[in-house]
């Protein structure tokens, strides 16, 4: 394994959904650092069809007061419909991956307040000092989300070969319009989800978690 391969190993298995941050910010600099890579990511005929917000101190904060408060009133809001749903092998995986976190953290199946408890700290961020929302613009669909998806997975990479940690979370998409109203974002703008980030807290006990992931035979086919 030469040194390339090496690094890029022990980036991707740096990188994981962190679900508890320390308060402490990342600098300016740093920020500006970690997005300027993310940049590289690839695109269909190089349209990068995102728009990218990213929200520290006093706006996160703001949001972290009010999107929680929002949610429980049942007042929430979707760009993208949430209406999959998981058969066969990929209702098992998503099964295991809910059990092994809630084990972590100690959080019997049955304890339905202790896991409500824990996915409203989605809305909290997990503690984190910053959050980068992704939008697509209108009128973009399917093809530009999945170019969304890869500049997602470039920034999270960028964010781990800086030391830092973060969460991808499908449920930071479900208050759009609190979110725009907040940051001031162009309706034309829509979100489809949001990417907490920081210093990962080693002490909280659901980043003990470590999820798996399936043999390569499951996913990939070689054909001479």
């Amino acid at each position: 394994m030469n040194d390339l391969v090496k690094g890029f190993s022990e980036l991707l298995n740096a990188r994981r959904s962190v679900r508890g941050f320390t308060p402490q910010a990342v600098s300016q600099s740093e920020l500006e650092s970690i997005f300027t890579l993310a940049q590289r990511a690839p695109s269909n005929c190089n349209t990068q069809p995102w728009q990218v917000a990213v929200a520290s101190g006093a706006s996160i904060e703001n949001l972290r007061s009010k999107i929680p408060a929002a949610f429980s009133a049942g007042e929430w809001t979707m760009d993208f419909p949430y209406d999959g749903k998981y058969d066969g092998t990929y209702k098992e995986r998503q099964y295991k991956a809910a059990a092994d976190l809630y084990d972590a953290m100690g959080i019997s199946r049955d304890n339905k307040a202790a896991r409500h408890e824990q996915f409203m700290k989605n809305y909290e961020f997990f503690g984190a000092p910053h959050v980068a929302f992704l939008f697509l613009p209108e009128p973009f669909g399917l093809r530009e989300a999945a170019d969304l998806g890869m500049y997602a997975q470039t920034l999270m990479l960028s964010i781990s070969a800086h030391g830092l940690a973060s969460c991808p979370q499908t449920a930071l998409g479900f208050n759009c319009d609190l979110v725009r109203q907040e940051l001031n974002i162009d309706p034309a703008n829509k979100l489809l989800f949001g990417i907490s980030f920081g210093y990962e807290d080693s002490e909280n006990p659901a980043n003990a978690c470590r999820t798996e992931r399936a043999a390569l035979r499951q996913s990939v086919t070689f054909y001479d």
